[in-house]
């Protein structure tokens, strides 16, 4: 089966407690009811269709968000699509591929690496303009140095593992890394994630971020942080990692179609969302670093046995999935069968909500969307 139905269900006929859900929806719904959030968005599906979609404030369900670092599990979809028809290996070193990427000590590093964040990269540059350009991506790729060897130690590499992915995709695909993600995956799904934003269409297309503690005109946001995006012309650059927009309900149809239908090969999904690897990620908070251990699979989270900051602490501990700024969550279950997404547009203007309120917002919506099955 490839197409997904994406006509939604009562929530008993797959098997999702209603009151289960309606605390759940309630939960996203106050916030945006008490004037924390402008905007909230929520989906919930289970055995391959979608029971639950909904838009809360000043937005629509035709509204899509910036995913931020949600959209990590579609980049890691397209990769473990092309790990599962053996165009690609993880043992494989990246310069082999992309050899202008096997310069100053990087020549060692692999593609398991890149995925799992141990490349030794974390924070090598490619800003807008130069990432429009393919030579001029693949130029700074050359001169990229590594901070700390690679394999040794777990950060995130924010941007810079996407680029290196994308490049990865079109090398061993032969198209480019939207149009391996369009043709390959979303379209024949009938999902609505767009690949990236035209600048022209995103105040139209989108619910546009809103800084939600900005208390007088003369405050600026961070412009190194998520808010780097809410420019209409670096959206539409197309940083691979956190450009791609969607609603709530292509998120949890895409964690169902990983499981439901034949796109991806038998056992590849269960083998790209193993554990491979258990610590703290190193750096500032504001860059993903944390004082939590994270279990880390291909490019996504798994909950492990106790959750952290992002990944709920409910559900099975082969929960998957990825949460992002300023506090959006999307994850699946396969235990359950159940995913469900949160999305908003209220940003601090520090990008990430760590406020006290904001982390008990974001650890209650995560364990509430992660329990949805009755006894």
């Amino acid at each position: 089966m490839g197409t997904l139905n994406l006509e939604p269900v009562a929530p008993e006929t797959v098997g999702v407690d209603p009151v289960k859900l309606e605390l759940f929806r309630r939960r996203v719904q106050h916030e945006v009811e008490c004037g924390y959030l402008p905007s909230a968005q929520i989906a919930v599906a289970r055995h391959g269709r979608l029971v639950a979609f909904e838009t809360f404030g000043a937005a629509t369900n035709a509204s899509r968000y910036i995913l931020q670092s949600v959209g990590r599990t579609v980049v890691a979809s397209a990769v473990w699509k092309l790990l599962g028809d053996g165009l690609l290996a993880l043992d494989e070193r990246v310069g082999d591929i992309v050899p202008e990427f096997a310069t100053n000590g990087k020549e060692v590093v692999t593609v398991e690496q890149v995925l799992t964040h141990r490349g030794g990269f974390p924070f090598a540059p490619l800003g807008y303009p130069k990432m429009l350009d393919r030579s001029t991506r693949l130029a700074a790729f050359s001169k990229w140095r590594l901070d700390w060897e690679p394999g040794s130690r777990f950060q995130y590499h924010l941007t810079s593992a996407a680029w290196v992915i994308a490049e990865l995709v079109e090398r061993r695909s032969g198209l480019s890394f939207f149009d391996y993600l369009r043709s390959e995956i979303v379209e024949p799904l009938g999902l609505g994630l767009m690949l990236p934003v035209p600048a022209d269409r995103f105040d139209e297309v989108l619910a546009v971020p809103v800084a939600i503690d900005r208390t007088s005109d003369d405050q600026q946001v961070d412009p190194w942080g998520p808010w780097y995006l809410a420019n209409p012309d670096v959206l539409a650059g197309g940083e691979p990692s956190h450009s791609l927009a969607g609603t709530a309900a292509d998120m949890a149809m895409l964690f169902q179609a990983l499981l439901n239908t034949d796109l991806w090969r038998d056992g590849i999904v269960d083998r790209a969302t193993q554990i491979y690897s258990q610590e703290a990620a190193w750096g500032e908070k504001l860059y993903g670093g944390s004082d939590e251990v994270t279990c880390m699979a291909l490019f996504c989270v798994v909950r492990g046995e106790y959750g952290n900051a992002f990944a709920p602490r409910t559900g099975s501990p082969r929960t998957f999935g990825n949460g992002g700024a300023p506090c959006q969550l999307a994850f699946m279950d396969p235990d359950s069968g159940t995913s469900f997404a949160f999305l908003t547009n209220g940003y601090p203007m520090s990008g990430y909500d760590y406020t006290t309120y904001g982390d008990n917002m974001r650890v209650s919506i995560a364990c509430l969307g992660n329990d949805l099955v009755g006894r």
